[in-house]
């Protein structure tokens, strides 16, 4: 069986990566003004984050349309695709799943009559990343639907994401604050760290300096036994380069990192690091 794999630029998953494994990425807009920037497709990440800290309007974000859905299902399904997993940003930060949902249920009775998978995240960036690039590489196999959908939800299930913001104004200029607008009454005093909890964002602890935050999610990390997998995604290369030495006391090994790309940016902001782990069984 030909399962193909359908996800959002959301996902944080490079193009070249996404093209060998095998995953069609559908991207999501960021909008500077009246200015229109299909996300890693017409804006990359060194230029947003450049545009973010200069531009004098804040950037918009706007969800794939429901034909962006459909044009990929349709081209995937004349390819031969005898089956079709399209895993999305977390329903609960974003309208991206319900339209992909639209789409599925708008296209032409012969293209419906191969199975169709449609998965929540409740995630974000590499949270949900990880499990999709492993369910490709399951797919490249020749694995089956149910088994990788199985395994798919099940790596989502053992995946945590701890991140940690420069500023909280990003998040709250967007609206995506969620369970940290607790911490807005310290919001320039304090790096907080954050993660995700029932497909919202949830503040974990508010250390004062961006070194301790590292710390102590290495910390949490170091309790966390034997991870099966570890990436880092950050905003630049500078605070990328601060997170794994305040890993290496609990994961010596290197860790493979990845860009955070412009519309998780325009609420995280940028000097934003995090890492997701996927824990074992």
């Amino acid at each position: 069986m030909a399962v193909r794999i359908v996800t959002d630029s959301t996902a944080d998953i490079p193009r070249e990566k996404a093209e060998a494994l095998g995953i069609t990425i559908v991207p999501l807009t960021v909008l500077f003004g009246e200015e229109a920037y299909l996300d890693g497709v017409d804006l990359d990440n060194p230029s947003f984050y450049a545009k973010l800290q200069t531009s004098k309007v804040s950037p918009r974000t706007s969800q794939p349309s429901p034909a962006a859905f459909q044009d990929v299902y349709l081209r995937l399904f004349n390819e031969g695709a005898d089956a079709i997993i399209s895993v999305h940003i977390s329903a609960k930060l974003s309208g991206t799943f319900q339209s992909a949902c639209t789409a599925r249920d708008s296209l032409p009775d012969d293209a419906r009559k191969i199975p169709f998978e449609m998965v929540d995240s409740e995630s974000v960036s590499l949270a949900m990343g990880i499990a999709i690039m492993k369910a490709a590489e399951e797919a490249q196999k020749g694995l089956g639907l149910e088994e990788i959908k199985v395994n798919l939800l099940d790596r989502l299930s053992r995946t945590r994401l701890f991140f940690v913001l420069d500023t909280l104004e990003y998040l709250k200029r967007g609206g995506r604050i969620g369970g940290a607008k607790a911490l807005l009454g310290n919001m320039l005093s304090v790096k907080p760290i954050l993660s995700f909890k029932n497909g919202l964002i949830a503040p974990i602890e508010q250390p004062r300096t961006r070194s301790k935050a590292y710390a102590r999610i290495a910390q949490i990390i170091g309790e966390i036994k034997n991870p099966e997998q570890m990436v880092i995604v950050e905003s630049d290369e500078e605070v990328g380069r601060q997170l794994p030495q305040a890993l290496k006391a609990v994961h010596p090994g290197n860790i493979p990192t990845y860009r955070l790309g412009a519309v998780v940016g325009t609420y995280a902001g940028p000097g934003t690091a995090g890492v997701a782990v996927l824990a074992t069984r």
